[in-house]
């Protein structure tokens, strides 16, 4: 089943909407496509999806369930911990199903002990001098725990009012609150002011009389500060991460050659000198090297076919940031020191006016102030020490066709082993994604459009693939069209609609006009906009954004979203949408 955050691909050949009417209509025995027998899940509920001939009744333990009129079905059922079966019965047809449900919070063992896997820092950690060192435990309420760490012992202290966030998902079923956590942290900080390996941290735990030592599953040290380790990323894109693992969220991209100085580490994860952390794989070392430090003078600007490129000579590489607002461009380079008198920027297609302020000792900012509201894609690079800066123009629309513009159309999941969402009778999102493409495809195309496929049959492309391709074509926009699921808490019956999905903020006008119009154009229901760090997203080459058009799971939806004649419809709806979008720009 898939999740909406993190999606793969899937898709299976191209169908003739013939075949495909009577793959998803024709009547079948009964049976259950998600979840599998044996499935492990640590959600509350769970959604059983599936069908059998509309005539007759579809018992679950024993009680009718509702099916639509086609015979689908997609009930939700609370789970207890540990194993829960499910019989299915259909005249004379029988199917079970076993879900376990597993706790999602760390369980204390009988007596004296700590939580399994609790102890933290869980991984090498390296901080500076003076910095604070936090250790964290969950045990027992009551007990006294602490921390031995290179002759010193920390006192780690029950937490009052702990609360558990739930994972990102959980927005997607609109359950995303805090809940109280069943088990007691205890926490405490240390400061080193001296560099060293300070050894492996030894945590003892005291309840009722009875003590128990362990060992933590890291060893902690203090860098000295100098001569400090200085990095260059190497890959064409360091994911730099506003912490050290990837449940942290992303910052603004490194680009290749950036160089840095490590202020901490945490695994595989080094934290660079501005703040952000990326991973040790994405760097190399650079022997004998300052620190990274640099002054700018003077700026250029000058226009290279449908871009604007500005230039910033720098002595060294150094880190940037990037945030996009309405009708500006604001660029931070990190450890920099201006000097600049002067820059050249001629009357431009993109730039209204260029401001920029030492905004911190160490940070510079520009602010483009933009001639439009809509951005149309930025690229960044360097060339030896000298940073590149790209502004995309905005394309020239003719008011009766879509000549000159290139849009790219993802069509999601694809290949035998990515079959995306699947409906009550096992038809794969991969199929119908395809499908409404091509008609997209061929609507756009009369309009003068040209249009770029990253897939035209059942093939398996990554999600990098497929956004490595957008970088490649540099189209004007990019759509990734796909149907929709949901985790294994939400409600199959109850949840239908349009979802659109963006992540730069130039993609956020199109997200939410697309998603508006095919809404009230086809009078369906609206699953909403969102903000997600989605591959298909990121690319910053073009307005991206990803549609999901339907959910498969919901038995009523996934007869619209199998009517050939309705997909016809949306693929009016959305080249209308399209031209409607680009032509108010």
């Amino acid at each position: 089943m898939k999740y909406i955050v993190g999606m793969v691909g899937v898709s299976a050949g191209m169908v003739m909407n013939m075949g495909i009417a009577a793959v998803a209509w024709a009547e079948q025995p009964l049976s259950v496509v998600y979840p599998p027998d044996g499935h492990e899940t640590t959600a509350a509920q769970i959604f059983l999806i599936g069908t059998a001939p509309p005539a007759g009744e579809v018992t679950v333990n024993g009680q009718p369930i509702e099916r639509s009129a086609a015979g689908h079905f997609a009930p939700s059922f609370p789970l207890q911990l540990g194993e829960n079966a499910f019989t299915l019965r259909y005249q004379d047809q029988e199917l079970v199903l076993r879900v376990t449900r597993t706790d999602p919070n760390p369980t204390l063992p009988p007596g004296t002990g700590f939580a399994e896997g609790s102890l933290a820092p869980a991984v090498d950690l390296a901080r500076l001098p003076n910095e604070p060192i936090c250790f964290s435990a969950i045990a027992p309420a009551q007990a006294t725990v602490s921390v031995s760490l290179s002759d010193q012992s920390i006192a780690l202290l029950p937490q009052p009012s702990s609360v558990n966030l739930p994972p990102n998902s959980a927005v997607l079923t609109f359950s995303n609150q805090p809940a109280p956590s069943p088990t007691t942290t205890y926490q405490g900080c240390i400061a080193v002011a001296s560099p060293g390996d300070l050894g492996v941290p030894e945590f003892q735990l005291t309840l009722n009389g009875s003590t128990i030592r362990q060992s933590g599953p890291s060893r902690v040290s203090v860098l000295a500060p100098a001569p400090a380790e200085v990095v260059e990323v190497t890959a064409d894109s360091g994911t730099a991460r506003s912490g050290p693992s990837t449940d942290y969220s992303r910052l603004t991209p490194l680009p290749k050659g950036t160089q840095a100085s490590v202020t901490g580490r945490e695994g595989e994860w080094l934290r660079l000198d501005y703040g952000g952390w990326i991973r040790a794989s994405e760097t190399q070392a650079i022997p004998n090297a300052a620190l990274p430090r640099t002054l700018i003078r003077s700026i250029r600007a000058r226009t290279m076919g449908e871009w604007t490129e500005i230039a910033f000579p720098l002595q060294a590489p150094v880190p940037v940031t990037v945030q996009q607002g309405n009708r500006s461009f604001v660029l931070t380079l990190h450890n920099t020191t201006a000097q600049t008198d002067t820059i050249f920027l001629n009357d431009d297609p993109v730039i209204e006016r260029l401001d920029w302020q030492q905004a911190a000792p160490s940070q510079v900012q520009y602010t483009f102030n933009l001639k439009s509201a809509q951005q149309w894609g930025y690229k960044l690079r360097y060339e030896g020490t000298t940073l590149i800066l790209s502004l995309r123009h905005p394309p020239q629309v003719k008011s009766d066709s879509l000549a000159g513009i290139r849009i790219l159309l993802d069509p999601g999941h694809g290949g035998p082993e990515d079959l995306g969402a699947r409906g009550p009778t096992g038809y794969p999102e991969k199929e119908v994604a395809l499908i409404v493409s091509q008609l997209l495809r061929d609507r756009l195309e009369a309009r003068g459009a040209t249009v770029i496929m990253t897939r035209e049959g059942d093939i398996d492309l990554y999600p990098q693939d497929r956004a490595a391709l957008i970088n490649q074509a540099e189209p004007t926009l990019a759509l990734s069209l796909h149907y929709n699921a949901l985790p294994d808490d939400g409600d199959a019956v109850n949840t239908a609609g349009i979802g659109t999905f963006w992540y730069n903020a130039q993609s956020h006008s199109l997200a939410v006009f697309l998603h508006n119009y095919l809404v009230a154009s086809l009078d369906r229901p609206s699953y909403g906009v969102f903000w997600n760090n989605l591959a298909l997203t990121r690319p910053t080459v073009a307005p991206a954004v990803l549609l999901e058009l339907g959910f498969m799971i919901n038995p009523d939806e996934f007869e619209w979203i199998i009517n050939s004649a309705e997909q016809e419809r949306l693929a009016d709806a959305l080249a209308d949408g399209i031209a409607a979008w680009l032509q108010q720009q």
